[in-house]
């Protein structure tokens, strides 16, 4: 294999771990553009739609696009939860304490995990098989095509929903000024409501495309929600565009570094971004 052909497999692999990175960075900024809290449950959502998937899917036998929407719906779910319990709840509104409540909402999310799935690793088939596609010499992994399709239906969803609906102006809105949303008549408290589901969904959906490729366990999500915050702050913490570009951004640098210096620095990428 010629180094430029090893040079666009590693590009390719790059674009399949960085589109879930766009999807975790993305959650981050629209419950940032929100509330302006940093929402450290993020990668436990990453991990529940993984845990969620396998069960339907591989225990339960419910068919692939039944388990699919059934794992995005119940991790939503949680984070309706989290948003309608102790965030609304919270005594005090300052934006540390908030943040602090997402930390211990990532801690018993992890620990209810592992006791209700355990500590071993859980595995997903692939979606459509496991023979690879030849492109310009690189081999492409039907499960990455996968990942590239929902990450585009996904973002280019979001796009219409932010720009052409009432509701996704109305978020927007809330974004630019809590205050002045409100004095317009604009639910802010509704609007809040909705961004915790939709990073709970849009975290469900990175957990399961990714699972084919890397696993899941009761752990991962601690690594995954670090990786999504350095891609969203990549990228211009709050900007989704810039969450999209910052986490193939990231997913690229960290395969170009595993493959080309060593996998030992793969995790450290992102650490690096972040400093």
């Amino acid at each position: 294999m010629s180094f430029t052909v090893q040079l666009f497999q590693f590009f390719v692999s790059g674009l399949t771990t960085g589109s879930t990175y766009a999807l975790i960075a993305i959650g981050f900024s629209i419950i940032h553009n929100a509330t302006g809290i940093v929402n450290f449950a993020q990668g436990e959502f990453v991990m529940l739609g993984g845990m969620f998937m396998v069960t339907f899917h591989s225990v339960l036998k419910v068919p692939l696009v039944g388990a699919f929407f059934l794992a995005v719906f119940c991790v939503a779910i949680i984070g309706v939860l989290l948003e309608r319990g102790p965030i609304r709840h919270a005594r005090s509104k300052e934006i540390l304490v908030l943040v602090m409540i997402t930390v211990g909402a990532s801690i018993v999310i992890k620990g209810l995990s592992m006791i209700f799935w355990g500590k071993n690793p859980m595995t997903l088939p692939p979606f459509s098989g496991e023979t690879p596609l030849l492109f310009m010499g690189a081999a492409v992994m039907p499960q990455s095509i996968w990942i590239f399709g929902i990450t585009i239906f996904v973002v280019t969803a979001l796009h219409y929903f932010f720009q052409r609906t009432m509701t996704g102006k109305a978020m927007r809105a809330v974004a630019a000024s809590r205050r002045s949303a409100a004095l317009t008549g604009i639910p802010v408290d509704r609007m809040i409501f909705l961004s915790f589901t939709l990073s709970g969904a849009l975290g469900a959906v990175a957990g399961i495309i990714l699972t084919p490729i890397t696993t899941t366990s009761y752990d991962v999500g601690v690594m995954l929600a670090l990786k999504g915050f350095s891609a969203a702050i990549l990228g211009g913490y709050g900007s989704m565009p810039g969450a999209v570009v910052g986490g193939l951004l990231l997913g690229v640098l960290e395969s170009l570094g595993a493959g080309l210096i060593s996998s030992e620095y793969k995790d450290a990428l992102a650490f690096l971004i972040l400093l």
